[in-house]
């Protein structure tokens, strides 16, 4: 079995993280969603808030698994037995930091990275202007996957 993780903070899930899955579950049998936790990002809703969300987004596809972990990503790559780590691009800039970091994975652990660029109808959004807009009362309804309720 293909298995690989989407690691991320996903502060909120957005509709460019949704189309990186489901193109992703062309190319792998079992993608599990990793929730990261990152010191350095101050994030606008708990956990299982966004878990909650990612599960309304795949309620029908039994091949997506949610989880959260506290450890460096090829660990819980590690853990979950994906020997692929799914990412998605939006920017060269994005490019720079997935390569180091793939490549410093790769050393570690031997594990692949996988990069699929967003297509350019999601490439505005991201999970930081989303915050930003909610946090002015804006609806983000458009930047969410569908099902997907705050």
């Amino acid at each position: 079995m293909k298995r690989a993780i989407f690691p991320g903070t996903f502060d909120p899930f957005t509709i460019g993280h949704y189309s990186i899955v489901n193109r992703g579950l062309e190319l792998f049998d079992e993608i599990v969603i990793g929730i990261g936790s990152n010191q350095s990002k101050k994030t606008l809703f708990s956990v299982e808030k966004r878990m909650e969300m990612i599960r309304q987004a795949f309620e029908n596809e039994p091949r997506v698994k949610i989880e959260s972990y506290n450890s460096l990503t090829v660990d819980f790559a590690e853990k979950v037995n994906a020997r692929f780590i799914l990412r998605g691009l939006r920017s060269v800039g994005d490019f720079e930091y997935e390569r180091t970091i793939g490549d410093t994975n790769h050393i570690l652990t031997g594990i692949e990275t996988v990069i699929l660029c967003t297509y350019s109808t999601y490439a505005h959004i991201s999970s930081t202007v989303a915050r930003d807009l909610i946090s002015y009362g804006k609806d983000i309804t458009g930047f969410l996957p569908p099902n997907v309720k705050l």
